[in-house]
């Protein structure tokens, strides 16, 4: 996504660091996933500002087996109902709607504020299309998109620099070449064990995406790939045949970075059009020292993109090709 000067938002001395959610004003419904439960809404809190937008992300928290089987009476989910109310009853079969007490029934919820228009047009549903990218496409029209300006980094500079989410970070390793800073994605909660999803931040600042890889950067890679497995095997008790390890092309945002999840989760963002196993990532480099500088590779792009403006000729002529079945 890209940050040009037009979308930047209004400048702000520190970041908030509580907001009145009983004081948000919603604008517009951005998204709403029936199937992660989730719903992203557009609006503004007006005791910050009248003009700055603020988008409120609101996600059901999932069920753990913890909360649902442990002895502990105080922990039991089912100690916290307080209302169970029939809807109908045939035979074996019982449908009903049960209220559970607040302590039962949290929602994570994610605040993005000040939001831009880039950030806007992520957050909203809108149609896919996919691009074939050649290594001549990534030159003439990627590339120099990627070079005029992306989203702020600044965010993750702050965590590199330690200067926010210090006590977020599960592992560190401070080598300047092949470390990297292990923290939860901002989609988990950090805590429930069948929702992980962790994310592996280099330390590096000049790999942005798939296509910069190399095999001169495969310690990197294979440093990244084993302290989290074991990381995440001694603090999660989560196996390596358990996880997910991938990279995203194109990636949220342009500074290179792995993510991990937990097989049994659903996490966002594992379609194939998107994600690369970090295990093939490597093996792709060991057999050809540059091979994501020769592959064509494919990725997806939403019609508000200013990315799918450069590829808008070339999606139309692939949607108007007629081909021909002998």
């Amino acid at each position: 996504m890209s940050n040009d000067e037009s979308d930047a938002p209004a400048a702000v001395s520190e970041p908030q660091s509580d907001y009145d959610l009983s004081q948000f004003r919603g604008e517009r419904l951005l998204s709403n996933n029936t199937d992660r439960k989730t719903v992203c809404v557009l609006g503004k809190f007006p005791q910050l500002s009248q003009e700055d937008q603020a988008i409120v992300i609101l996600e059901k928290n999932a069920f753990t087996e913890e909360q649902i089987l442990t002895a502990d009476r105080e922990k039991n989910f089912f100690q916290f109902i307080s209302t169970l109310n029939k809807e109908f009853i045939n035979d074996i079969y019982g449908n009903f709607t049960l209220l559970a007490k607040p302590e039962a029934n949290t929602i994570k919820t994610t605040i993005i504020y000040p939001a831009t228009a880039k950030h806007i047009s992520k957050y909203t549903n809108q149609n896919l299309f996919i691009i074939r990218e050649t290594p001549e496409l990534y030159e003439t029209l990627t590339e120099p998109y990627l070079s005029k300006g992306q989203f702020s980094l600044d965010w993750v500079y702050n965590i590199l620099e330690h200067k926010q989410e210090e006590e977020r970070i599960v592992f560190e390793d401070p080598d300047n070449d092949n470390g990297f800073i292990l923290l939860p994605d901002l989609k988990w909660d950090g805590k429930t064990k069948e929702t992980l999803y962790l994310i592996a931040i280099s330390r590096r600042r000049d790999i942005r995406t798939l296509r910069d890889l190399t095999a001169s950067h495969l310690p990197l890679l294979k440093s990244i790939r084993d302290k989290s497995i074991a990381t995440i095997r001694e603090k999660y008790d989560i196996q390596e045949s358990q996880l997910r390890i991938y990279v995203h092309y194109q990636p949220s945002f342009y500074h290179f970075h792995v993510h991990f999840t937990y097989l049994r989760h659903s996490a966002p963002g594992i379609n194939c059009e998107r994600s690369h196993l970090l295990d093939t990532v490597i093996s792709n480099l060991e057999l050809l020292s540059d091979y994501y500088k020769k592959s064509t590779l494919s990725f997806t792009v939403r019609e508000t993109d200013t990315l799918y403006e450069k590829y808008e000729e070339i999606i139309n002529e692939r949607n108007c090709k007629k081909i021909r079945v002998e």
